[in-house]
Protein backbone atom coordinates (compact mmCIF):
# COMPACT_ATOMS: atom_id res chain seq x y z
CA UNK A 1 0.00 0.00 0.00
CA UNK A 2 1.12 3.15 -0.60
CA UNK A 3 2.41 5.64 1.87
CA UNK A 4 0.03 8.15 3.13
CA UNK A 5 0.48 11.86 1.85
CA UNK A 6 -0.37 14.29 4.61
CA UNK A 7 -1.00 17.31 2.85
CA UNK A 8 -3.55 15.55 0.79
CA UNK A 9 -7.10 16.71 1.09
CA UNK A 10 -9.67 14.21 -0.95
CA UNK A 11 -13.30 16.49 -1.55
CA UNK A 12 -15.76 14.10 -1.58
CA UNK A 13 -18.81 16.38 -2.31
CA UNK A 14 -21.88 15.68 -5.59
CA UNK A 15 -21.56 19.61 -6.28
CA UNK A 16 -18.62 19.84 -8.50
CA UNK A 17 -19.32 23.83 -8.03
CA UNK A 18 -18.51 23.74 -4.07
CA UNK A 19 -15.65 20.92 -4.54
CA UNK A 20 -13.95 23.20 -6.77
CA UNK A 21 -14.23 26.24 -4.47
CA UNK A 22 -13.09 24.63 -1.71
CA UNK A 23 -10.18 23.10 -3.35
CA UNK A 24 -8.93 26.23 -4.70
CA UNK A 25 -8.99 27.63 -1.22
CA UNK A 26 -7.22 24.84 0.22
CA UNK A 27 -4.66 24.94 -2.40
CA UNK A 28 -3.53 28.61 -1.70
CA UNK A 29 -3.07 27.67 2.09
CA UNK A 30 -0.68 24.52 0.32
CA UNK A 31 -2.79 21.21 0.66
CA UNK A 32 -2.99 19.42 -2.53
CA UNK A 33 -6.65 18.29 -3.29
CA UNK A 34 -8.29 15.44 -4.48
CA UNK A 35 -12.02 15.11 -5.75
CA UNK A 36 -14.45 12.46 -5.85
CA UNK A 37 -17.90 13.12 -6.51
CA UNK A 38 -19.66 9.65 -4.94
CA UNK A 39 -19.05 7.19 -2.40
CA UNK A 40 -17.21 4.95 -4.72
CA UNK A 41 -15.00 7.55 -6.18
CA UNK A 42 -14.13 8.52 -2.71
CA UNK A 43 -13.32 4.98 -1.51
CA UNK A 44 -11.35 4.55 -4.91
CA UNK A 45 -9.43 8.10 -4.29
CA UNK A 46 -8.67 7.26 -0.55
CA UNK A 47 -7.11 3.52 -1.69
CA UNK A 48 -4.95 4.74 -4.61
CA UNK A 49 -4.15 8.52 -3.59
CA UNK A 50 -3.58 7.51 0.31
CA UNK A 51 -5.03 11.00 1.20
CA UNK A 52 -4.14 12.51 4.94
CA UNK A 53 -7.69 14.00 5.48
CA UNK A 54 -10.72 13.79 3.64
CA UNK A 55 -13.71 15.96 3.87
CA UNK A 56 -17.12 13.49 3.22
CA UNK A 57 -20.26 15.00 1.93
CA UNK A 58 -23.08 13.45 4.20
CA UNK A 59 -25.70 12.76 1.43
CA UNK A 60 -22.84 11.68 -0.98
CA UNK A 61 -24.69 9.41 -4.10
CA UNK A 62 -24.41 5.57 -3.59
CA UNK A 63 -22.31 5.76 0.11
CA UNK A 64 -23.37 8.45 2.11
CA UNK A 65 -20.86 10.03 4.54
CA UNK A 66 -21.94 8.62 7.61
CA UNK A 67 -21.76 4.98 5.98
CA UNK A 68 -18.65 5.82 4.36
CA UNK A 69 -17.55 7.17 7.71
CA UNK A 70 -18.17 3.63 9.46
CA UNK A 71 -16.93 1.91 6.42
CA UNK A 72 -13.82 3.34 6.70
CA UNK A 73 -13.11 3.24 10.50
CA UNK A 74 -14.13 -0.55 10.40
CA UNK A 75 -11.06 -1.09 8.21
CA UNK A 76 -7.60 -1.30 9.88
CA UNK A 77 -5.94 0.63 6.57
CA UNK A 78 -8.01 3.87 7.09
CA UNK A 79 -8.99 3.29 10.99
CA UNK A 80 -6.91 6.50 12.10
CA UNK A 81 -8.08 8.60 8.69
CA UNK A 82 -8.96 12.08 9.34
CA UNK A 83 -12.49 12.46 8.54
CA UNK A 84 -14.72 15.73 8.24
CA UNK A 85 -18.24 15.43 7.42
CA UNK A 86 -19.60 18.08 5.68
CA UNK A 87 -23.35 18.91 5.47
CA UNK A 88 -26.20 21.24 4.89
CA UNK A 89 -28.06 23.23 7.73
CA UNK A 90 -27.18 19.96 10.04
CA UNK A 91 -29.12 19.13 13.04
CA UNK A 92 -27.41 18.47 16.26
CA UNK A 93 -29.28 14.64 15.85
CA UNK A 94 -26.86 14.70 12.46
CA UNK A 95 -24.16 16.00 14.21
CA UNK A 96 -24.30 13.45 16.91
CA UNK A 97 -24.61 10.53 14.33
CA UNK A 98 -21.60 11.97 12.60
CA UNK A 99 -19.51 12.21 15.66
CA UNK A 100 -20.48 8.55 16.73
CA UNK A 101 -20.25 7.28 13.44
CA UNK A 102 -16.12 8.04 13.88
CA UNK A 103 -15.94 11.75 12.06
CA UNK A 104 -13.76 14.29 13.77
CA UNK A 105 -15.58 16.86 12.81
CA UNK A 106 -18.61 18.07 11.68
CA UNK A 107 -18.86 21.25 9.19
CA UNK A 108 -22.44 22.54 8.08
CA UNK A 109 -22.91 24.30 5.07
CA UNK A 110 -22.57 26.69 3.88
CA UNK A 111 -19.18 27.47 5.56
CA UNK A 112 -16.44 29.65 5.60
CA UNK A 113 -13.48 28.01 3.59
CA UNK A 114 -11.02 30.09 5.81
CA UNK A 115 -12.15 27.79 8.78
CA UNK A 116 -12.60 24.61 7.12
CA UNK A 117 -8.91 24.98 6.50
CA UNK A 118 -8.15 25.92 9.64
CA UNK A 119 -10.32 22.43 11.28
CA UNK A 120 -8.35 20.71 8.56
CA UNK A 121 -4.58 21.89 10.01
CA UNK A 122 -5.92 20.99 13.27
CA UNK A 123 -7.68 17.30 12.82
CA UNK A 124 -4.62 16.68 10.46
CA UNK A 125 -2.19 17.96 14.20
CA UNK A 126 -4.46 16.32 16.37
CA UNK A 127 -4.11 12.64 14.52
CA UNK A 128 -0.08 13.48 13.95
CA UNK A 129 0.14 13.40 17.78
CA UNK A 130 -1.68 10.85 18.78
CA UNK A 131 0.07 8.88 15.98
CA UNK A 132 3.82 9.36 16.62
CA UNK A 133 2.69 9.32 20.37
CA UNK A 134 4.00 6.12 23.28
CA UNK A 135 0.77 4.01 23.31
CA UNK A 136 1.94 2.91 26.20
CA UNK A 137 2.67 6.11 28.12
CA UNK A 138 0.74 8.61 25.95
CA UNK A 139 4.23 10.60 25.86
CA UNK A 140 5.61 12.32 22.74
CA UNK A 141 7.72 9.38 20.31
CA UNK A 142 10.91 9.79 18.18
CA UNK A 143 9.36 12.02 15.13
CA UNK A 144 8.09 14.89 17.43
CA UNK A 145 11.22 14.48 20.36
CA UNK A 146 13.36 15.22 16.85
CA UNK A 147 11.40 17.70 15.53
CA UNK A 148 11.29 19.76 19.09
CA UNK A 149 15.09 19.14 19.01
CA UNK A 150 15.74 21.01 16.03
CA UNK A 151 13.28 23.24 16.80
CA UNK A 152 15.77 24.46 19.55
CA UNK A 153 18.54 24.05 17.55
CA UNK A 154 17.15 26.06 15.15
CA UNK A 155 16.62 28.60 17.21
CA UNK A 156 19.71 28.77 18.94
CA UNK A 157 18.24 28.06 22.34
CA UNK A 158 20.45 26.38 24.92
CA UNK A 159 19.67 23.04 26.01
CA UNK A 160 20.74 19.67 27.55
CA UNK A 161 19.04 16.53 26.09
CA UNK A 162 18.79 13.90 28.82
CA UNK A 163 18.89 10.27 27.08
CA UNK A 164 17.36 7.91 30.39
CA UNK A 165 17.44 4.34 30.38
CA UNK A 166 16.58 1.66 32.47
CA UNK A 167 19.72 -0.48 33.97
CA UNK A 168 18.64 -4.69 34.99
CA UNK A 169 15.38 -4.08 33.28
CA UNK A 170 15.71 -7.61 31.62
CA UNK A 171 15.60 -9.31 34.78
CA UNK A 172 12.17 -7.38 35.54
CA UNK A 173 10.95 -9.10 32.37
CA UNK A 174 12.45 -12.76 32.95
CA UNK A 175 11.13 -12.53 36.61
CA UNK A 176 7.79 -10.53 36.84
CA UNK A 177 6.72 -10.36 33.14
CA UNK A 178 6.34 -7.69 30.49
CA UNK A 179 3.00 -6.90 31.82
CA UNK A 180 4.62 -5.92 35.48
CA UNK A 181 7.98 -4.52 33.37
CA UNK A 182 5.17 -2.46 31.59
CA UNK A 183 4.37 -0.53 35.03
CA UNK A 184 7.90 0.14 35.41
CA UNK A 185 7.74 2.00 32.47
CA UNK A 186 4.39 3.76 32.81
CA UNK A 187 6.18 4.24 36.58
CA UNK A 188 9.40 5.86 35.03
CA UNK A 189 6.87 8.25 32.78
CA UNK A 190 5.15 9.27 35.81
CA UNK A 191 8.50 10.21 37.43
CA UNK A 192 9.86 12.31 34.73
CA UNK A 193 6.67 14.31 34.84
CA UNK A 194 7.28 14.64 38.76
CA UNK A 195 11.27 15.40 38.36
CA UNK A 196 10.42 18.00 35.74
CA UNK A 197 8.02 19.41 38.01
CA UNK A 198 9.78 19.27 40.56
CA UNK A 199 13.12 20.62 39.39
CA UNK A 200 10.91 24.31 38.02
CA UNK A 201 12.61 22.84 34.32
CA UNK A 202 10.71 25.16 32.37
CA UNK A 203 11.06 25.47 29.01
CA UNK A 204 10.72 21.35 29.34
CA UNK A 205 9.89 19.00 26.57
CA UNK A 206 9.31 15.22 27.70
CA UNK A 207 9.29 11.81 25.37
CA UNK A 208 9.36 8.08 25.52
CA UNK A 209 11.98 6.88 22.80
CA UNK A 210 10.21 3.59 22.94
CA UNK A 211 10.96 0.52 25.73
CA UNK A 212 12.63 1.69 28.49
CA UNK A 213 14.41 4.94 27.10
CA UNK A 214 13.08 8.43 27.48
CA UNK A 215 14.38 11.93 26.90
CA UNK A 216 14.37 15.05 28.94
CA UNK A 217 14.60 18.20 26.90
CA UNK A 218 15.73 21.27 28.93
CA UNK A 219 17.92 24.29 29.54
CA UNK A 220 21.06 22.94 30.70
CA UNK A 221 21.18 24.93 34.10
CA UNK A 222 18.17 22.41 34.83
CA UNK A 223 19.62 19.05 33.95
CA UNK A 224 21.56 18.99 37.18
CA UNK A 225 17.93 19.08 39.29
CA UNK A 226 16.03 17.46 37.33
CA UNK A 227 18.03 14.27 36.76
CA UNK A 228 18.64 14.28 40.60
CA UNK A 229 14.67 14.29 41.11
CA UNK A 230 14.18 11.65 38.75
CA UNK A 231 16.72 9.35 40.36
CA UNK A 232 15.26 10.08 43.71
CA UNK A 233 11.73 9.28 41.78
CA UNK A 234 12.21 6.50 40.62
CA UNK A 235 14.25 4.13 43.22
CA UNK A 236 11.30 5.17 45.46
CA UNK A 237 8.55 3.67 42.75
CA UNK A 238 11.08 0.55 42.21
CA UNK A 239 11.30 -0.62 45.88
CA UNK A 240 7.07 -0.22 45.56
CA UNK A 241 6.73 -2.23 42.49
CA UNK A 242 9.54 -4.92 42.96
CA UNK A 243 8.14 -8.19 45.03
CA UNK A 244 8.45 -7.31 48.82
CA UNK A 245 11.41 -9.57 49.14
CA UNK A 246 13.43 -8.48 46.06
CA UNK A 247 13.02 -5.03 47.70
CA UNK A 248 14.45 -5.87 50.74
CA UNK A 249 17.36 -8.14 50.02
CA UNK A 250 18.42 -5.41 47.19
CA UNK A 251 18.53 -7.78 44.62
CA UNK A 252 16.46 -9.70 41.46
CA UNK A 253 17.45 -13.46 41.67
CA UNK A 254 16.45 -15.07 38.19
CA UNK A 255 18.25 -17.96 35.74
CA UNK A 256 20.74 -16.48 33.14
CA UNK A 257 19.70 -16.72 29.50
CA UNK A 258 22.54 -18.48 27.83
CA UNK A 259 23.34 -20.34 31.10
CA UNK A 260 20.46 -21.14 32.65
CA UNK A 261 22.80 -20.80 35.93
CA UNK A 262 20.59 -18.89 38.84
CA UNK A 263 21.77 -15.19 38.98
CA UNK A 264 21.34 -11.80 40.62
CA UNK A 265 20.83 -8.36 39.23
CA UNK A 266 20.57 -5.17 41.60
CA UNK A 267 17.26 -3.27 41.42
CA UNK A 268 16.36 -1.11 38.31
CA UNK A 269 18.58 2.23 38.33
CA UNK A 270 19.03 4.75 35.53
CA UNK A 271 21.40 5.80 33.48
CA UNK A 272 21.38 9.12 32.14
CA UNK A 273 23.60 10.58 29.03
CA UNK A 274 23.49 14.43 28.82
CA UNK A 275 23.99 16.46 25.41
CA UNK A 276 25.11 20.10 26.15
CA UNK A 277 24.51 22.73 23.62
CA UNK A 278 26.70 24.70 25.59
CA UNK A 279 29.47 22.18 25.20
CA UNK A 280 29.52 21.73 21.42
CA UNK A 281 27.85 23.17 18.62
CA UNK A 282 25.41 20.96 17.20
CA UNK A 283 24.12 21.03 13.10
CA UNK A 284 21.22 18.91 13.61
CA UNK A 285 18.77 16.71 16.39
CA UNK A 286 20.61 13.53 14.55
CA UNK A 287 23.96 14.80 15.60
CA UNK A 288 22.73 15.78 19.68
CA UNK A 289 20.71 12.48 19.86
CA UNK A 290 24.40 10.72 18.80
CA UNK A 291 26.02 12.49 21.19
CA UNK A 292 23.65 11.82 24.45
CA UNK A 293 23.35 8.27 23.26
CA UNK A 294 27.24 7.79 23.42
CA UNK A 295 27.14 9.30 26.87
CA UNK A 296 24.13 7.18 28.04
CA UNK A 297 26.11 3.88 26.54
CA UNK A 298 29.00 5.13 28.93
CA UNK A 299 26.83 5.65 31.86
CA UNK A 300 25.82 2.00 31.39
CA UNK A 301 29.20 0.83 32.06
CA UNK A 302 28.93 1.71 36.21
CA UNK A 303 26.89 0.47 38.82
CA UNK A 304 23.90 2.80 40.11
CA UNK A 305 22.15 5.84 39.25
CA UNK A 306 24.87 7.68 37.09
CA UNK A 307 24.47 10.96 34.88
CA UNK A 308 27.14 10.99 32.03
CA UNK A 309 27.88 14.68 31.12
CA UNK A 310 30.43 15.97 28.43
CA UNK A 311 34.00 17.09 30.32
CA UNK A 312 32.92 15.50 33.61
CA UNK A 313 30.72 18.16 35.46
CA UNK A 314 27.39 19.68 35.35
CA UNK A 315 26.47 23.24 34.33
CA UNK A 316 27.39 25.99 36.28
CA UNK A 317 29.74 23.90 38.12
CA UNK A 318 33.19 25.08 38.46
CA UNK A 319 36.28 22.81 39.64
CA UNK A 320 37.25 19.70 38.47
CA UNK A 321 34.86 16.78 38.81
CA UNK A 322 34.61 13.16 37.77
CA UNK A 323 32.82 12.43 34.47
CA UNK A 324 30.05 9.81 36.54
CA UNK A 325 28.72 10.12 39.78
CA UNK A 326 25.88 8.66 41.64
CA UNK A 327 23.51 9.02 44.10
CA UNK A 328 23.79 5.45 45.59
CA UNK A 329 24.54 5.37 49.12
Amino acid sequence: MAPTTPDLVLIADADPEIAEFLAARLRADGFDTALARDGYQALAGIALRRPGIVLLEADLPFIDGLALTRQLRADPATASLPIILLGAQPSSADKIAGLKAGADDYIAKPFDPAEVSARIDSAIRRHREVRESSPLTGMPGNDRILRELQSWIKRGDPFALCYIDIDQFKAVNDVYGFVRGDEFIRALAECVYAAAGDAGAAPVFLGHVGGDDFTILCVPEHAEAVTGFLNDHFARRVRQLCDPADAERGYIEHADRTSRRMTRSRLPTLSIGVALSTQRRFSDAYEAVAEATALKSVAKSHSGNYVAYPEGRAPGRTGRRPVFWTNEH
